[in-house]
C-alpha cells in the first residue's frame, strides 16, 4: 500500500490502498498473490467485505479535520480512539497535542496498519488490541468515536460504554455523517465539514458530516 495523503486531510498520510495492492487476499484466502485488486472474481461470485480499516470513513475524516482545526480539544488531554480502523483520528489528536492516544481496534491486520501509520506521521499510539466495549473505561479524559454507529448491532453495543464514560467523567465526540443508526436525540452538534465517505467514488460530490457531543439522554432537554 502507498503512502498518501488523505483527502481533506492532507497534514496526515496513511498507506493507501491502490489497484495493484493486493489488499483483497487480507479478505480472499482464494486470491493468488499474483493477483490485483480488480480481478479474481467468478462472475456469480460475491465481493469480499472489505477490510474497513484500511479506507477514510466520514465519520473519523469529520473529527480528525475538527481536532487538526481546534486543537484544543484535545491538547494536554489522555484520548481514546474508538474502533480506530487505520487510526486516523488518533493520530490527528497526537498531532494536536493530546498527553497520550490511544487506539481501540479488534481487527489484526488493522491493528498492524494503525502502527505503520503512526509511524508515517510521527506520533506515538498505545493501541488496545481487544473489544473494551463490555468493560469499564480506562484512564482518559476523552473518546473520540468516529463512525462507530454504521450499525445497530454496533450501536447497541457501543452506546453502554459510552453511558460508561460519562459516568465517569470522560468526554465523548462522535462524528458521523448522519447514518441510520445514529442516536440523534444523545448528540448535540458542533461542527459540520465537507469530506468524502468511504465508498464515494472519486471525484463525488461530498456531503456534510457532524461532529457531536454525545450526553446523557436528558442532558440537553
Amino acid at each position: 500500500m502507498r503512502i498518501a495523503p488523505v483527502p481533506s486531510l492532507p497534514e496526515i498520510r496513511l498507506h493507501t490502498p491502490h489497484p495493484a495492492s493486493g489488499l483483497r487476499r487480507l479478505t480472499d484466502p482464494h486470491q493468488s498473490s499474483d493477483d490485483d485488486d480488480t480481478v479474481g472474481l467468478d462472475d456469480d461470485e460475491p465481493e469480499p467485505q472489505p477490510p474497513y480499516w484500511a479506507y477514510v470513513w466520514a465519520g473519523g475524516a469529520v473529527l480528525a479535520r475538527h481536532i487538526l482545526d481546534h486543537p484544543q480539544t484535545v491538547a494536554g488531554r489522555r484520548v481514546l480512539d474508538l474502533g480506530a480502523g487505520s487510526g486516523l483520528v488518533g493520530i490527528a489528536a497526537a498531532m494536536a497535542g493530546a498527553s497520550a492516544v490511544i487506539a481501540a481496534e479488534i481487527d489484526r491486520n488493522g491493528i498492524a496498519a494503525l502502527g505503520l501509520n503512526a509511524a508515517a506521521n510521527g506520533v506515538v499510539i498505545t493501541v488496545i488490541g481487544e473489544d473494551i466495549t463490555a468493560g469499564p473505561p480506562p484512564e482518559i479524559d476523552l473518546v473520540l468515536a468516529g463512525d462507530v454507529f454504521y450499525g445497530r448491532e454496533i450501536a447497541l453495543r457501543v452506546t453502554p460504554f459510552l453511558d460508561r464514560c460519562l459516568a465517569a467523567g470522560i468526554d465523548v465526540l462522535v462524528g458521523d455523517p448522519r447514518r441510520a443508526d445514529l442516536p440523534l436525540s444523545r448528540l448535540r452538534l458542533l461542527a459540520e465539514y465537507q469530506v468524502p465517505d468511504f465508498g464515494d467514488a472519486k471525484g463525488a460530490v461530498t456531503k456534510p458530516s457532524g461532529v457531536f457531543s454525545f450526553g446523557a439522554d436528558d442532558r440537553w432537554r
